[in-house]
C-alpha cells in the first residue's frame, strides 16, 4: 500500500468513493455529491498548504484507490482527528490500522502534534477495534445527529 497526500488528480476517484454509501455513510455529513467532494478537496488541499498535515490517498502498487486516511481539524473544534475509510472489498485486511497507525505516528511525530483525536459512532465496531489497535485511547462520548459517538484521543508519547 502506498500513502501519497491528496492531489488535484485525485477528484474524480474521490467523487466516486465520496459517494458510495458503503464507504461514505458512517462520515460526518454521510455521501457526498461531486460538487461537495470538488469543495472537500479544495479545502483539503489548503489544509495541507497552510498546516503541513492533512489527508492521503492509499493505493495498492498498481494504483487503485482502495481507501482515504489523514488529518484535519475537527469542524466541532475538538481538535485534529484522525479520520479514514476504505473501501468495503479491502476491509478485514489491516489496511486501515496500517494507513491510520502510519498517519498518527507522522502527525505526532514529524508535524509535532502533542494530541490527536478520532470520532466514532457507538456501533462502527470496525473503526473502534482500529483506533483501539493503534493506541488511541477512548476518553468521551457525545451525541451527533442522534447517534452516541465515542472520541478517541493519543498524546505524543515523551522521550
Amino acid at each position: 500500500m502506498v500513502l501519497t497526500p491528496y492531489q488535484h488528480q485525485d477528484l474524480s476517484e474521490l467523487a466516486v468513493f465520496k459517494a458510495d454509501p458503503r464507504v461514505w455513510a458512517m462520515m460526518l455529513g454521510g455521501v457526498r455529491t461531486p460538487q461537495q467532494t470538488a469543495d472537500e478537496l479544495a479545502g483539503e488541499l489548503a489544509f495541507w498548504a497552510s498546516h503541513d498535515i492533512g489527508m492521503w490517498t492509499a493505493r495498492d502498487l498498481e494504483g487503485r484507490l482502495l481507501g482515504v486516511t489523514g488529518l484535519h481539524a475537527r469542524p466541532d473544534a475538538r481538535g485534529i482527528a484522525l479520520r479514514f475509510a476504505f473501501d468495503p472489498i479491502v476491509q478485514g485486511r489491516g489496511l486501515a490500522r496500517e494507513a491510520a497507525a502510519a498517519v498518527l505516528r507522522d502527525g505526532h511525530e514529524r508535524a509535532g502534534l502533542t494530541r490527536i483525536v478520532a470520532i466514532a459512532r457507538e456501533t462502527n465496531i470496525g473503526s473502534r477495534t482500529v483506533l483501539g489497535g493503534i493506541g488511541m485511547r477512548e476518553v468521551t462520548t457525545f451525541q451527533q445527529a442522534g447517534h452516541t459517538m465515542l472520541m478517541f484521543e493519543s498524546e505524543r508519547p515523551t522521550r
